[in-house]
C-alpha cells in the first residue's frame, strides 16, 4: 500500500522577500497540523528577520487550498500541536506580522485559505479561483477571522451574503466585493504577486511597516472584540450535535442532516 505523501510549507528568500509556499497538491493543498505549524514558523521568521521586508504567500499546483484535512484535526486520535505563543498567528488572531504580505491564490481557495489571505494585506487571484466559506455547511462556523474580515473588506451586505449562503463564487465576484485586489490570468498570479512585493520592497521598510501598523490601529479595537468572541462561538458551535454531524458527513462523503442542536 502506497504511503500517503506528506504536505509541507516551505520558504525561500528572494532578496528582501520571503516566498512562502503551501505544498500538498495531492490533497488540493489541504492543511494538516504540521503544515499549520510550518506556516506559523515561516510568518514568524518574516516578522523577526530585519533583512526580510515583504512576504509572498503562494501554493503549488492547481489550487490554493481546499481547507483543513478534517480527520487530522478532528478525527479519532487527532491531537494537533499548537504553535508557540510568541509565534505569528496564521490567521492574525494573536501576534500579527509587522511586514506586508501579498497572497497569490488559484483554483480552489476555500475556508481557511480565504482567512489566511485576509490576515495578509494584498491578494492577487487567478481568474480560475473558486472561493467558498462553507463552515456552516459542516455544522461549524468560521473561526479564523472570516466573521469580521469579510465585513471590514466587503461591507455588511456582501459579507453576510457569502457567509450565510456558504456559496461558491469566482474571482470576479471576489474582486467586486473587495476581497481581492487584482485578478490575473491563471498561471501568472505568483509572478504578479512577486512583482507587487518587489515594488513594495523598493520603498523604505520602516515607512511601510509604520503605514501597516497605523492602518491596523484604526481597526484594532473592533478586531479585538471580534477575536474575543471566537471563544463564545467555539463554545456554542463546536460541541454541538450539528458540528459532530457535519464533520462526520464530510468524512463519510454524504449530505449532512442538521437538527439545530
Amino acid at each position: 500500500m502506497a504511503t500517503e505523501p506528506e504536505g509541507e510549507v516551505t520558504s525561500e528568500v528572494k532578496g528582501r522577500i520571503l516566498k512562502i509556499t503551501i505544498s500538498n497538491p495531492a490533497k488540493r493543498n489541504a492543511f494538516d497540523p504540521n503544515m499549520m505549524l510550518q506556516l506559523s514558523n515561516a510568518l514568524t521568521e518574516l516578522d523577526a528577520n530585519p533583512e526580510l521586508w515583504v512576504g509572498v504567500l503562494t501554493a503549488d499546483g492547481e489550487h490554493f487550498t481546499a481547507g483543513l484535512d478534517m480527520p487530522k484535526f478532528f478525527g479519532p486520535g487527532a491531537n494537533p500541536t499548537p504553535a508557540p505563543e510568541d509565534n505569528v498567528s496564521v490567521f492574525g488572531l494573536g501576534k500579527t506580522c509587522s511586514k506586508p504580505i501579498v497572497t497569490a491564490m488559484q483554483g480552489i481557495s476555500f475556508t481557511i485559505g480565504i482567512e489566511m489571505a485576509l490576515a495578509g494585506d494584498i491578494i492577487v487571484a487567478a481568474d480560475d479561483c473558486r472561493f467558498c466559506q462553507m463552515e456552516a455547511k459542516r455544522g461549524i462556523a468560521p473561526l479564523g477571522g472570516a466573521h469580521f474580515r469579510y465585513v471590514s473588506r466587503s461591507g455588511w451586505g456582501n459579507a453576510m451574503y457569502h457567509l450565510l449562503l456558504c456559496d461558491e463564487f469566482d474571482a470576479q465576484e471576489a474582486y467586486r466585493v473587495g476581497l481581492v485586489q487584482e485578478v490575473v490570468a491563471a498561471g501568472t498570479q505568483i509572478e504578479r504577486a512577486m512583482e507587487i512585493a518587489n515594488t513594495i520592497a523598493q520603498n523604505a521598510p520602516l515607512g511601510i511597516q509604520a503605514t501597516k501598523a497605523a492602518g491596523r490601529k484604526y481597526i484594532e479595537a473592533g478586531e479585538a472584540s471580534a477575536i474575543h468572541a471566537i471563544d463564545d462561538i467555539k463554545a456554542r458551535v463546536m460541541s454541538s450535535r450539528d458540528a459532530e454531524e457535519g464533520i462526520r458527513s464530510f468524512i463519510e462523503r454524504r449530505a449532512a442532516a442538521f437538527t439545530g442542536e
